[in-house]
């Protein structure tokens, strides 16, 4: 696993953005209150109004705390505003600043990290000082702004398809009409190792997501699984698989050891010494008759598998019968919501984030279990074991990806 990724620099940034007005908008940080209305009366070019004339890192601090949506407008208010809040540099603090806050990232949104690993300037130079062909490397071009709207999650929110008029009678007479149930494999170290069982809590929930029943078709050594209804309209059904029996799990984590997973078998290690997995036989049968996979990992800080839970990812993945096309759903778990007092220190603390966390961003989730480099679409979900909170987000996501019809949810 990669070395975590630098922390933004703000003087860097209000460095540049001053060098940026200093050098395209040399009157902007000047007020001349008798020529308010001079441009309205002669013609000509009109004063900067307060908001433009205000020194650069105060302009800076406002807008480190406005939503990306409240920036974007800002930028359309003026010439000036639309080539400050475009500043590659401007956009790269709010991807370094606020990555580790977002609750989930999908293949789709994953930002390029190695783009971020490496200082974008030097301290002394601006963006704005470099020629158009100037060739010294990709990074100088990249579109942090894009990256950033892209992989926001209140941004990605806003490109899910509203529900049309029609579909509410169309909605009514599929429901009429019998349909296939999809089927996934849940299976991970989260379900073994926190104090709090998610699948105990997913079992004892029906304000969150109802127990339907149990489906009447089975998998050899395996069981049927649970099914469950989501949104009291779609049904699907989960295979839980566990690495041993209950005995030895409590017995593990009571006494922080670790057991010897069944589920697979070491059959050594590649040419860059990372481990080989196979799956047992009963979890191969699984693999092929899923639609997809439910990944529950251990987000409690230090509590990670490394290598070993990349490895076991690609086993089942391969296993699913060559299919890039069935999405996995890591659940990024803790036990418990972080204390009230860590809240609110990282709320006080917003424009900064120097607000310690009780769990591994989604981000460093992705990354730590490889899934930037599968074929096989992915989302990683921030989940609460003890409130299941992130639970139904990660489910939505996962039904949309297995062909279900859901709006607005």
């Amino acid at each position: 696993m990669a070395g975590k990724i630098q922390q933004p620099n703000t003087s860097v940034v209000i460095r540049s953005l001053r060098r940026f007005r200093d050098t395209y908008f040399p009157n902007s940080g000047k007020v001349a209150k008798d020529e308010l209305t001079v441009g309205v009366e002669t013609g000509r070019e009109p004063q900067p109004g307060f908001l433009d004339s205000l020194p650069v890192d105060l302009q800076f601090l406002i807008m480190t705390f406005l939503s990306p949506a409240d920036i974007c407008c800002l930028g359309a208010s003026s010439r000036y505003w639309r080539a400050i809040v475009r500043d590659p540099l401007l956009w790269r603090y709010f991807l370094l600043r606020d990555m580790p806050y977002w609750p989930s990232i999908d293949h789709v949104s994953m930002p390029q990290l190695e783009l971020l690993d490496a200082p974008l300037i030097n301290e002394d130079e601006s963006l704005d000082d470099r020629e158009e062909g100037d060739d010294k490397g990709m990074q100088f071009k990249f579109d942090y702004m894009s990256e950033y709207l892209k992989g926001c999650p209140s941004c990605r929110q806003q490109w899910l398809p509203s529900r049309p008029a029609y579909e509410l009678v169309t909605s009514f007479f599929q429901s009429l009409v019998p349909s296939s149930e999809p089927r996934y494999a849940m299976l991970g170290p989260g379900m073994e190792q926190m104090d709090v069982s998610l699948v105990t809590r997913l079992m004892n929930a029906p304000d969150v997501l109802p127990v339907s029943g149990t489906p009447h078709r089975q998998i050899n050594g395996i069981g049927s699984g649970i099914s469950y209804m989501f949104n009291n309209q779609h049904k699907f059904n989960i295979l839980t698989l566990y690495s041993t029996n209950r005995a030895e799990r409590e017995r593990a984590r009571v006494q922080q050891l670790s057991v010897s997973n069944k589920l697979f078998t070491f059959k050594g290690t590649d040419d860059s010494g990372n481990p080989i997995y196979s799956p047992a036989p009963q979890v191969q049968q699984v693999c092929q008759v899923v639609d997809g996979f439910i990944y529950v990992a251990n987000a409690e800080p230090g509590r990670g598998l490394g290598e070993c839970e990349v490895a076991q990812i690609r086993a089942v993945l391969s296993s699913a019968d060559g299919s890039a096309s069935r999405p996995l759903l890591v659940l990024s778990c803790v036990s418990r919501e972080e204390p009230e007092e860590i809240r609110i220190t990282n709320l006080q603390t917003v424009a900064s984030r120097n607000g310690a966390r009780c769990r591994t961003p989604c981000v460093d989730m992705a990354k730590r279990l490889g899934l930037p480099q599968l074929a096989n679409p992915w989302m990683v979900q921030d989940t609460v074991a003890e409130s299941l909170s992130g639970l139904l987000d990660g489910i939505s996501w996962l039904l949309r990806c297995s062909g279900v019809k859901l709006y607005g949810s």
